[in-house]
């Protein structure tokens, strides 16, 4: 019995680790119930607010939107920190400018809640590591981190957590084909999800997925769509991992 147990274990988090390298390398038309144009669970805006309107806040003088693909250390999150400690440093406060950070693929897990990183093992699905501890990590190491959790040699400790960025004005959004493809995947590999993928299963993860979102995360159509509506509201880009 223990060593079925420690076998299940296993090919669990064999299948966890490998979510992010699949879902890239399959097209989205694949997995069984994911056609985007006809599919109820891709729903843009989610309950949430029209995403057109809410790039509408982007106004400030300096103008950036960083490309999130995928974890990429704390680059995500110290860039848009140093975007505005040097803007200020060159006569332009934080409140004048605009930064909008888009967390697509398989960067999609740093807009949800820790509850979800521990149950969903979102560390592994997404090849994603604590910061501290350089294993997968079982919580979002970017939302309310301790004050001195991140430190930069000679500067010393800067506050790059997400909800320390939205308190400058720092915009993130999420993208809603990504949690619709991740969701289905995840749920198929459920041990309740024998069989195959389950579009019961797919939807009800990805509902709790969109519920367990941090607070004042827009979602969007998708990344790319986000992308181009932030350079045609006079974003320069930057890619960002």
């Amino acid at each position: 019995m223990a060593n079925d147990n420690l076998k299940s274990t296993t090919d669990r988090r064999r299948f966890l680790g490998s979510i992010a390298t699949g879902a890239a390398a399959v097209g989205l038309a694949t997995i069984p119930n994911l056609n985007l144009q006809a599919n109820e669970n891709f729903s843009p805006l989610l309950g949430a607010d029209d995403p057109d309107k809410w790039f509408e806040q982007i106004k400030g003088k300096h103008r950036i939107v960083y490309d999130v693909t995928q974890p990429h250390d704390i680059f995500p999150f110290a860039w848009p920190r140093v975007f505005l400690l040097t803007n200020e440093k060159t006569g332009t406060p934080a409140k004048d400018c605009s930064v909008v950070v888009v967390l697509r693929h398989s960067a999609i897990g740093y807009a949800m809640e820790d509850k979800l990183w521990s149950k969903y093992n979102l560390g592994e699905v997404f090849k994603a590591e604590d910061p501290a501890t350089k294993k997968p990590s079982t919580r979002n190491p970017f939302w309310n981190p301790k004050p001195d959790a991140f430190k930069v040699p000679g500067i010393g400790a800067i506050p790059i957590g997400i909800n320390e960025l939205q308190a400058d004005g720092v915009m993130f959004c999420v993208c809603d084909a990504a949690l619709t493809v991740y969701s289905a995947v995840v749920a198929a590999g459920m041990p309740s999800a024998a069989g195959g993928a389950n579009a019961d299963a797919a939807a009800a993860m990805k509902k709790e997925w969109v519920e367990g979102l941090l607070p004042k995360i827009q979602v969007v159509p998708s990344g790319v769509w986000a992308l181009g509506r932030a350079q045609e509201h006079k974003c320069g880009y930057i890619f960002a991992g």
